[in-house]
């Protein structure tokens, strides 16, 4: 994928754009669309805006269509000029996790009514009702956290201990991260309902230092495994397990091979597949401006990712029950509860 420099004159950011058009792919003038992402954050998190930007490199590769991604790295002051430089691109359509800058993504689609526009991870509406919303019910990927932290707290794994506590690492205290901590808590009752669950909140999403301290806190208190939800945050949560010989469950993307041993699973928000999904629905038709796309297990949803790294740590029949959890979930015989605010 080539690299360029947009605007870079009066620009302080970079915009990765996939220009090579795959003849073999390139039918029905797909391969004129162009696809921008904006995202907040930058790639190399390995978590949630590589996850997206892996779809959006799927696009480019099996529908031959010209990428752009614009990154952030978290700094307000360049969101305008992120999105100016996005729409002045002329895009077909843009994709967008806008957190920081939803008001203004929602101005440039009225200002833009004829561009596909999509955010992902939470909703925004704009008044022209063009903008569409992909979100995840993250209380399902969370139970599944919850059943295997219950199972690894009570299990005679090497790092686990009699202690039966279990930890939660949030980003912030706001009202997505207790819907994680809403599904984990709703798997730990489901295996045994007197494992404790310890909480702390980092109280930034970008801060891996601090969330290593909040999540060596948990371990000093006696957890044996945490689920961390905490965005960049949660690197440091990650390094923290491998420190103190304890065990973790990552989040958004496959953090397994992180820290091997360490990472048992992670909770997958699959940005990958609901990306590649939502521009299929665009090619075919059956994309609609002003919806809300809502997924739970499996593609373009979340899922428990268990590799060769999981399978080093976690025995077979842990594995099993684990997929006879998510067979019941899907089948409905198994009823997840969505957090509300109080």
């Amino acid at each position: 994928m080539k690299k360029i420099i947009l605007f870079c004159l009066i620009l302080a950011f970079t915009i990765s754009c996939g220009n090579e058009k795959k003849e073999e792919n390139a039918d029905d003038g797909n391969s004129a669309l162009k696809v921008a992402y904006v995202t907040a954050g930058a790639m190399g998190d390995n978590g949630f805006t590589d996850s997206a930007v892996r779809g959006m490199k799927r696009i480019e590769k099996d529908f031959g269509a010209e990428i752009a991604i614009i990154e952030n790295s978290f700094d307000p002051s360049k969101y305008a000029q992120s999105l100016e430089a996005c729409f002045q691109w002329n895009p077909d359509v843009v994709f967008a996790d806008a957190y920081g800058f939803e008001s203004l993504y929602a101005q440039y689609a009225d200002q833009y009514p004829d561009i596909k526009i999509i955010n992902l991870d939470f909703v925004v509406t704009n008044k022209k009702e063009t903008v569409s919303s992909v979100t995840f019910i993250n209380e399902y990927g969370a139970f599944l956290a919850g059943v295997l932290a219950a199972k690894v707290t009570t299990s005679e794994l090497e790092y686990s201990d009699t202690n039966k506590k279990v930890g939660f690492v949030g980003g912030n205290d706001i009202a997505v991260i207790r819907g994680f901590l809403h599904g984990f808590e709703q798997g730990i009752a489901y295996v045994d309902p007197s494992i404790e669950v310890l909480v702390n909140y980092v109280g930034d999403f970008f801060d891996p230092l601090r969330g290593k301290q909040a999540a060596k806190q948990l371990y000093s208190q006696g957890a044996d495994i945490i689920f961390q939800a905490a965005g960049t945050s949660g690197s440091g949560v990650l390094e923290a397990a491998a420190e103190e010989n304890k065990y973790v469950i990552g989040v958004d993307a496959n953090q397994n091979g992180l820290y091997p041993g360490y990472v048992v699973s992670s909770v997958v928000k699959d940005l990958d597949g609901a990306v590649y999904k939502t521009f299929k629905m665009i090619l075919d038709g059956t994309y609609k401006n002003n919806t809300h796309y809502e997924y739970d297990i499996g593609e373009a949803g979340l899922y428990l990712a268990i590799d060769e790294y999981s399978k080093e740590v976690l025995p077979e029949s842990m594995i099993n029950y684990l997929d006879s959890v998510e067979s019941d979930i899907v089948s409905g015989k198994i009823k997840i509860t969505r957090y509300t605010a109080k």
